[in-house]
């Protein structure tokens, strides 16, 4: 009877250590899921959380709910401000020369490794719905809905598998009736609740919006209709000999000739724009730009407000479903943007209004409510980021690094103290350059032709360089370059870009014209 009951006695311990076992095993942690929402050139200064003019006039309910439930970057930075580009280094963590996204008009080879192809093969589901723009078939997703090109704000095409042609072509693609902004916020939610819920997800959510023409649904025409918004210093700036800088640049006025065009070639224009016909008639020269920029900022606020109002949808839904407290999500833009600084709109240019990336985090699990990183963070770390949460060893073709432990507040660890950036497609107003930025000082090296990169315009421009006190001129408004106090200062900033330059594998051999340039005295 003894050993009888002895033997039971181990027998339920045993069941008991195995079930103990399993439930630890059920209990082990998951993954997270991601969640990576990207706009089109929603410029920090209109986030509403990085300061400035616009800060009391934004709507940014849901980007602050992001910023104080997480974390901010207050210093991140694209590698190549433009469109397919950015999302191409995004992509794969690798500059433009690494991936061959230089202009608009690359795909990325076929079979080019990115995050979507790593996350995929370690188990996850992977996404992209709305904004692609990198011409050839999106690798490594296991669904997509993408718009063609830029896309269109109203009734938006999108192409999937099923109706997929290389480029900009939506003529296979399904036309959604509404609003893009709206569409593609409510089919990521769609998607989220038909997903595999045995898998983590990774799910791009890209906005059209803000891309020119900046437009927006009827809920937010009123907004800012009877107020005059506040000016950037150097709205007024109408040369650059004024500033020392050493190209016209994309001023205001172009902007306004797009909208006339818009306005007398309704059907044969390449967009339409909201507000049309906007009345310029008659006014000198500083009324004309600063009634372009009024339009301007007003419209590019109201766009922004329809991204915040479908951020907060998604956001409800995480929180309604249980899957906020296990998912990192981010909420960033492809690149800066000029809402009037220097008399500019566009981007592609190294100075800070363009260069800037706006980046919010939470993954409540691990980041600080209202953490704020100054570490200088590059597009080409965010996949590297994203690896580092799957529990993925950095893959080998990725040239950024994880910032997991500056997010999670280790601050000691060693970190860049200067960042490269290059800006391929080449126009007169806009000439192709490469440049280096530490904490303070800025140099660029404007050499003036296209290289041979599709898209470019054939003529070429006299190489220039600048260089910028951030400290003394945070704005840029001086190009410094021939100042004498800063003749050592700019040798040794040349000596670093050259290393960058090697680091990163961008020296051009078959240019050997631009690593010589940088050797010699300005």
């Amino acid at each position: 009877m003894f050993l009888k009951s002895l033997k039971n006695i181990i027998y339920i311990l045993v069941l008991i250590s195995v079930n103990g076992c399993n439930e630890k095993a059920d209990q082990a942690p998951k993954p997270p899921n991601i969640l990576f929402i990207l706009s089109d050139d929603h410029t920090s200064s209109a986030w509403g959380v990085y300061g400035g003019i616009l800060e009391e006039y934004v709507q940014n309910t849901h980007i602050k709910r992001l910023a104080v439930q997480g974390a901010l970057l207050e210093n991140s930075f694209c590698t190549n401000s433009i469109c397919s580009p950015s999302r191409a280094s995004i992509l794969t963590g690798q500059y433009s020369h690494k991936n061959k996204v230089y202009t608009l008009n690359e795909p990325l080879p076929r079979s080019h490794p990115n995050i979507a192809q790593t996350l995929q093969a370690a188990g996850y589901h992977t996404a992209i719905i709305g904004k692609w723009h990198l011409n050839g078939k999106p690798e490594g997703f296991d669904f997509f809905k993408v718009l063609p090109g830029q896309g269109k704000y109203w009734n938006p095409v999108f192409k999937t598998n099923d109706q997929w042609v290389d480029g900009h072509d939506g003529s296979h693609g399904v036309q959604i009736k509404g609003f893009s902004t709206d569409i593609i916020a409510d089919l990521s939610i769609s998607h989220l609740k038909e997903r595999d819920p045995a898998k983590p997800f990774l799910l791009f959510t890209h906005f059209k919006a803000t891309h020119e023409p900046f437009d927006y649904p009827k809920e937010f025409a009123p907004l800012y209709k009877d107020i005059d918004i506040p000016e950037p210093a150097s709205l007024l700036d109408f040369s650059p000999k004024t500033s020392g800088r050493t190209f016209k640049g994309q001023k205001l006025e172009k902007l306004a000739e797009r909208w006339e065009r818009a306005t007398n070639e309704p059907d044969s224009y390449w967009t339409s724009y909201p507000g049309l016909p906007y009345e310029l008639e008659g006014l000198d020269s500083i009324e004309k730009r600063k009634r372009i920029y009024q339009k301007l900022v007003k419209d590019f606020m109201r766009s922004g407000a329809a991204i915040d109002k479908n951020i907060g949808k998604i956001l409800d839904y995480l929180d309604e479903s249980g899957l906020a407290e296990n998912t990192v999500v981010i909420y960033a833009a492809d690149q800066g943007y000029f809402l009037g600084e220097h008399g500019f709109f566009d981007k592609r240019l190294i100075y800070e209004e363009s260069l800037r990336m706006p980046f919010v985090i939470r993954y409540p699990k691990e980041i600080e409510a209202g953490a704020r990183i100054k570490e200088m963070i590059l597009n080409i770390d965010f996949a590297p980021l994203m690896a580092d949460y799957a529990g993925i060893e950095k893959p080998i073709y990725m040239q950024g690094k994880s910032f997991r432990a500056l997010l999670n507040g280790k601050k000691t660890l060693p970190w860049r103290n200067e960042i490269y950036y290059r800006y391929w497609l080449h126009h007169p107003d806009r000439p192709a350059h490469f440049g280096i930025r530490n904490e303070r000082y800025k140099l660029a090296y404007f050499y003036g032709k296209g290289l041979n990169k599709k898209g470019v315009h054939p003529t070429h421009t006299k190489p220039e360089w600048e260089f910028y006190d951030l400290q003394e001129d945070p704005k840029e408004n001086y190009n410094a370059i021939a100042n004498p106090k800063y003749k050592e200062l700019i040798k040794n900033m040349k000596t670093a870009l050259i290393k960058l330059r090697e680091q990163y594998g961008d020296t051009d051999p078959d240019h050997p014209e631009l690593q010589l340039a940088i050797s010699q005295e300005p």
